[in-house]
């Protein structure tokens, strides 16, 4: 693979070039621009379902959905060598999209929570579906790159655009209306989805049990040190991001008595906080690893739950509402600095078969973490108010970045220098040297697999070989 120092800068209009990544690109953010415009409305119906209960509603609604990312995923990773991608995908969305058209003749909150577990479980089988077909279509390392950065620029496109279109339709139509753009969303999704060439999944050897399929993305996550300082990683953006999806609306309709617009207004606040850290990722990542630059991330987010705990208890009277703004856009260029280069930390964590499953993994342990968080965001913030709730929420992100610094290595990055016992597969030791008492040492970059099925004792780096 070429280096990124001597590798020519990866066009954009090279990349959409590429027809299949174009139409997914396009599938993603077409159900992205629905998803965001549900988003909004699900608040909105939550207060005017359940009022000053709203943050408890809706922060039930999102654990709802938590619970069947954490379930669904890993079944869906289990399955994905197993099923066309494409037209399972395709199936997804239309199940998405007959479920959001239900939404808006509720009327009474339980339906609210069943609705969402259908819909989510749906959500949950597509989203690592859909992220594990990237690398199998862009295998350059820069080209994927890029695409992940475009992939978070588009969630922040969705995050800043949809709330401001949310804003301006509810100024002329029903909130209503809103689930109506979910569903054409998923509609186009589909029909992008339909019109590309999705490969099949690289089928594992043999035929491992259901359970062994279920649980592989998880030993991997469990054995591989970069990917249990993800995992903190994960909890850093939960605790923090949780405060932007689930106190927004109550904060600014029952707290500071704004109207429903200044509520998309703030959302799209975070949004354009992602937005401006988004593009710059790809060349960021080409000075400094993935590990400082999430670990950097973690920090401007624990800073900026810091600043709204300070808020609460400093800031008073008119001064409160524009204060919001620059918080809600530093979460938002922490969870930017975050989430993008997570993709490449799982493709260099994998070989092709084990993708899709770890892919899944991280897919349901991060929403572990929402899972986690969400009950004490909606809930504690309804019964104490939010300055406790942001306390608690404080020490779960510090807590985070404290396993990540302890479980990631680093020197990551390094091919590592190890032993093999007698037995491994004689193909995988050509380029190794045998040892005086039985098995070969030799040195490459590790990921979980049938020749390493724990991380290996290290005897050093590559250049003390």
């Amino acid at each position: 693979m070429t280096s990124p120092q001597s590798a020519p800068p990866v066009s954009p209009v090279a990349l959409f070039a590429h027809r299949d990544y174009r139409h997914l690109f396009g599938a993603q953010l077409v159900a992205l621009f629905g998803n965001g415009l549900t988003t909004v409305a699900l608040g909105l119906l939550a207060y005017q379902l359940a009022g000053p209960r709203a943050g408890a509603v809706l922060g039930t609604a999102l654990t709802i959905k938590m619970v069947a990312y954490v379930l669904i995923a890993p079944l869906a990773g289990a399955w994905a060598d197993r099923v066309p991608r494409r037209q399972a995908l395709v199936g997804l969305d239309l199940v998405r999209a007959s479920i959001v058209l239900m939404l808006p003749f509720i009327d009474q909150i339980w339906q609210i929570y069943v609705l969402i577990a259908i819909l989510q479980s749906a959500s949950a089988a597509f989203t690592p579906t859909f992220q594990a077909v990237l690398p199998d279509i862009l295998p350059d390392e820069r080209d994927y790159t890029r695409a992940l950065s475009y992939s978070q620029l588009a969630s922040s496109l969705e995050s800043l655009l949809s709330p401001l279109l949310a804003a301006v339709l509810i100024g002329v139509v029903s909130f209503h209306w809103l689930f109506t753009g979910t569903a054409a969303g998923f509609l186009v999704s589909a029909a992008l989805v339909v019109s590309s060439r999705i490969p099949d999944a690289v089928r594992r050897a043999g035929n491992p049990v259901v359970l062994d399929r279920i649980l592989s993305g998880v030993r991997i996550f469990a054995a591989t040190p970069r990917l249990r300082g993800l995992q903190g990683l994960n909890l850093v953006v939960a605790a923090v991001g949780s405060i932007v999806m689930v106190n927004t609306v109550n904060l600014v309709q029952q707290t500071l008595g704004r109207s429903e617009s200044d509520v998309a207004w703030l959302l799209a606040a975070n949004g354009l906080g992602v937005i401006t850290v988004a593009l710059s990722v790809p060349r960021l990542l080409e000075r400094i690893g993935e590990r400082t630059l999430m670990l950097t991330g973690a920090g401007v987010l624990l800073t900026a739950i810091v600043a709204a705990l300070t808020s609460s208890t400093a800031v008073t009277g008119d001064w409160r509402w524009p204060v919001l703004f620059p918080i809600w856009a530093t979460i938002g260029m922490g969870t930017g600095l975050v989430l993008t280069p997570t993709g490449r930390v799982l493709r260099r964590s994998s070989s092709a078969e084990d993708r899709p499953a770890l892919f899944a993994a991280q897919f349901s342990l991060s929403h572990a973490c929402w899972l986690l968080v969400y009950p004490i965001t909606g809930w504690l913030a309804t019964t104490t108010g939010f300055t406790t709730t942001w306390a608690v929420l404080a020490v779960l992100a510090a807590l985070g970045i404290v396993i990540a610094l302890v479980c990631w290595p680093r020197r990551d990055n390094e091919p590592l220098l190890h032993i093999h016992e007698p037995g491994t597969d004689p193909n995988h030791l050509t380029d190794a040297r045998p040892l005086p008492g039985g098995g070969h040492v030799h040195a490459h970059s590790i990921v979980i697999d049938p020749n390493h099925r724990n991380w290996p004792k290290l005897v050093g780096t590559a250049g003390e070989a």
